[in-house]
């Protein structure tokens, strides 16, 4: 009986720094980092993010205000991106967030609107829709308060023609 308890005794720490070892060992996305990714107003946002998303697991990244999800990464994110001036770049807003949409062959590249610092997401929507990760992402992105919002042109009052 005493070799039992001695047995297991070895066996469970063993087993944790087995799996403490083999999850150090997984490779980091590298991610460059943003111009402002040191800004403060990162951090609430950054603690807020899911650990899955799209059910797609959070892996660590190489550099601060940033994150990944997915192996291979299918999107990653980084906060503290040039804030975007007015556009007439599409725009949604899902859940309370506005994100300004950059379509490429093949990634996308969303970028918050109306909050300093912004926030930049970028993925293949053949890999990953869009549909499912902005409302997973709202709660997150809105920890950075939103000063602005997007307008379409049933917003803008056009001068009265003479």
């Amino acid at each position: 009986m005493r070799l039992k308890s001695l047995s297991w005794r070895i066996t469970a720490p063993m087993a944790a720094l087995t799996l403490v070892v083999l999850t150090g060992c997984a490779p980091s996305v590298e991610v460059s980092a943003a111009e402002d990714s040191n800004n403060p107003a990162c951090a609430p946002m950054m603690v807020a993010l899911p650990d899955t998303l799209a059910d797609a697991p959070k892996r660590t990244t190489t550099s601060q205000a940033t994150a990944a999800w997915g192996d291979p990464s299918l999107l990653v994110l980084r906060c503290g991106v040039p804030v975007p001036g007015p556009t007439t770049d599409s725009c949604v807003s899902v859940n309370g967030v506005d994100w300004v949409i950059k379509e490429g062959d093949p990634a996308w590249t969303l970028t918050t609107y109306g909050r300093n610092p912004a926030t930049e997401i970028v993925f293949d929507p053949k890999k990953i829709a869009s549909s499912s990760v902005l409302p997973e992402l709202a709660n997150a992105a809105a920890k950075i308060p939103s000063t602005r919002e997007c307008v379409g042109t049933q917003d803008v009052q056009l001068p009265a023609s003479k």
